[in-house]
């Protein structure tokens, strides 16, 4: 196993902005959707966030993020968790 790439890191700092935006955009269920399945949508993609604030390289101590910004991240971990009660 390596150290992830610049550009791995990159990319999951993106996708934590996808769970970001899905929780702020998506206040209310969707027509197809039941109340139960929006709320376990809505925890899943914070709990995406919580994970990935975790992520250590292979050291298993220091962070593999730098200077990342998580105010969008931890707003909407907030947020989401209003959402469902966590």
């Amino acid at each position: 196993m390596e150290e992830k790439t610049t550009q791995e890191i990159a990319t999951i700092f993106k996708n934590a902005g996808d769970s970001v935006t899905v929780i702020n955009t998506d206040t209310t269920k969707g027509v197809n959707e039941t109340d139960a399945e929006w709320k376990d949508r809505i925890r899943r993609n914070v709990e995406h966030l919580e994970t990935i604030k975790t992520y250590k390289k292979l050291d298993k101590t220091t962070s593999i993020w730098t200077t990342e910004s998580f105010t969008d991240i931890d707003k909407a971990i907030v947020d989401g968790k209003k959402v469902y009660g966590g």
